[in-house]
């Protein structure tokens, strides 16, 4: 057993039956069972999560009916694609586009154990990962711990670690990975894989910045929601970090999942693009290495965005927010009526510029039109 990761990685088999106990006596748990499983005893609801044994017992018996009950309640539509392309013996890096805290790296793992494959290891945010019942289910759940921030020199450190953590697990644990494209959600519709990500992957294996990245099976994968999730507080803390740098209120993050879980999706599609192979890496050879991260993000950029589906409210948006109906075919009256409606919920917000807050919402909707577009030539 390698204890080199034990600040960071996810819970082993054998701790599960302690964290299951502190999660059924938790102040939350009624909550959380009568949501997870409306209508069913309390005590006999307790008694399964008691007996949950492995971390695969765990997701099956608690985290499958989650996504059930989320996909029941706020999701029309779950389609997906590109699934057919994985290997049933080789572990992959999911670099994903990030939208909603929970459900992007969630609803990835319903649909990969629905169809029988093995879950991933998934990154968790440290500021996320506080003591107490959500690290207790994120660590169940094959969550790990990911720094964000700090000294420069700390910065370096935490990020080697976990380059070395990620292809630990790919190559040692052959568990596969998923991880953001960047720090934090999008909030503003705009899909960018952040350099430093890839940077950071090159980290554990510096002498072949090639074999690198080619050796973890990197997949993109992109998932678009009808119904942006969080749209209206995205709105507000974009707003609010325009002329300042917007601190979190306590609290925040817990409202964001919360938010994200509950308020309706609409129609919710995964994509999982084309691997990066050693042929595409490859063109970038003769580069810098900064070069090669910025090429690199930029392949991961145009295979998320020609991949990820765009709905009435994004054509919507763009046509509102431009004052023209370029897109009018796209969409019809009664879904314009239904997007306007929603956004008139901005109107219960005391701000100084109503105004400039309508046009970072309805960027959250048309920047993926303008950014699809940009990588469709």
């Amino acid at each position: 057993m390698n204890n080199e990761f034990d600040d960071i990685r996810p819970y082993y088999d054998d701790e599960i039956p302690e964290a299951m106990q502190r999660i059924a006596y938790s102040e939350a748990f009624p909550l959380l069972s009568s949501w997870i499983f409306p209508g069913q005893d309390l005590e006999k609801v307790r008694q399964r999560v008691l007996s949950f044994k492995t971390t695969r017992a765990f997701q099956l018996g608690i985290m499958v009916p989650v996504n059930e009950q989320v996909v029941k309640r706020s999701i029309t539509e779950l389609s997906f694609h590109g699934f057919e392309k994985l290997s049933p013996d080789k572990q992959y890096l999911f670099v994903s586009n990030h939208r909603d805290i929970m459900l992007d790296a969630s609803l990835l793992q319903y649909l990969f154990a629905e169809r029988g494959r093995d879950t991933t290891e998934i990154t968790f945010g440290a500021n996320l990962m506080t003591p107490g019942l959500v690290t207790d289910i994120g660590k169940s759940n094959k969550m790990f711990r990911v720094e964000r921030g700090g000294r420069l020199k700390d910065f370096y450190m935490s990020s080697r670690h976990l380059s070395d953590y990620i292809r630990y697990t790919i190559g040692k644990k052959e568990q596969s990975v998923w991880i953001a494209q960047r720090n934090g959600r999008t909030k503003d519709g705009n899909d960018h894989t952040d350099q430093g990500i890839i940077k950071m992957f090159c980290m554990s294996r510096p002498e072949d910045k090639i074999e690198a990245l080619s050796s973890l099976h990197i997949v993109p994968v992109s998932i678009s929601y009808e119904w942006e999730s969080c749209d209206i507080l995205k709105a507000i803390e974009c707003y609010g970090s325009r002329s300042e740098r917007y601190i979190k209120k306590p609290g925040e993050d817990l409202t964001s999942i919360l938010t994200g879980i509950v308020q309706r999706k609409g129609r919710v599609d995964i994509s999982l693009c084309d691997e990066l192979t050693e042929a595409d890496l490859r063109q970038f050879d003769s580069t810098t290495n900064n070069e090669y991260h910025r090429l690199v993000a930029r392949l991961i950029d145009c295979r998320i965005l020609r991949a990820y589906q765009l709905r009435p409210n994004n054509y919507i948006a763009h046509d509102l927010r431009h004052g023209q109906t370029r897109y009018r075919d796209c969409y019809t009256e009664v879904e314009r009526d239904a997007f306007l409606r929603h956004m008139n919920r901005l109107n219960e917000y005391d701000v100084d510029e109503p105004d400039v807050l309508k046009d970072i919402f309805l960027g959250i909707y048309s920047n993926p039109v303008d950014n699809k577009n940009d990588f469709s030539v």
